[in-house]
C-alpha cells in the first residue's frame, strides 16, 4: 500500500482508538511506519535526505514496538508499505501522524495510575518526538532544495556571476 494511504489509515485508527491500550498500539503502529518510511527513503529517496532518513529508520528499533500484543494480533501496518509516490506529502502526513500520536500518548500518560503503562508512554513519546524532529529536518532540506533551485545557491542570469 502506498505510504500516504497507510498514514491516513493510521490517523483514522488513532482517532478511533478507545482506551489506553488502543492508543498505545496505534502509537507503536505510527512508529513502525515512521521506521519503514525512513528505511525506504534511506535507500531510494533523494540523496540529501538519506542520512536523516536512515536515522528515522533506526529510531525506536530497540524498543518493543512490534512486540506490542495489539500490533502482533493485527500485524504491523508498516509491513504493507509498497512505495512512496511523492516525498513531501508523505513526510508532511507522517509529521501529522507522529504529532497526533504524541498528543494521544500524553493523554494516556496523564490518565494512567499504572507505573508500567506510564513509562511505556514516556518511551513512546520520546520515540515519536525524535521521529518528528527527523521528519521536520527532511522537510527543511526539501524546502532548501526547492528554494535554491537545480543549481544550488546560484541565482540570476549567468552574466551576473561573471561580474560587470
Amino acid at each position: 500500500m502506498e505510504a500516504e494511504r497507510l498514514i491516513e489509515a493510521g490517523r483514522r485508527a488513532l482517532a478511533d482508538s478507545r482506551g489506553a491500550l488502543d492508543v498505545m498500539a496505534e502509537a507503536w503502529q505510527a512508529q513502525a511506519l515512521a521506521r519503514a518510511i525512513g528505511s525506504r527513503l534511506a535507500l531510494y529517496g533523494p540523496v540529501e535526505l538519506r542520512s536523516e532518513a536512515r536515522a528515522l529508520g533506526e529510531i525506536g528499533a530497540g524498543c518493543s514496538a512490534l512486540d506490542h500484543p495489539t500490533v502482533l494480533s493485527g500485524g504491523a501496518r508498516a509491513a504493507q508499505l509498497s512505495g512512496i509516490a511523492d516525498v513531501r506529502p508523505v513526510l508532511a502526513g507522517l509529521a501529522l501522524l507522529l504529532g497526533e500520536a504524541g498528543i494521544a500518548l500524553v493523554g494516556v500518560a496523564c490518565d494512567t495510575g499504572e507505573d508500567g503503562l506510564y513509562w511505556q508512554c514516556i518511551e513512546a513519546m520520546d520515540a515519536a518526538d525524535e521521529s518528528l524532529e527527523r521528519v521536520h529536518g527532511m522537510l527543511r532540506r526539501l524546502a532548501e532544495r526547492e528554494r535554491d533551485g537545480p543549481y544550488g545557491g546560484i541565482r540570476g542570469p549567468a552574466a551576473s556571476a561573471a561580474g560587470p
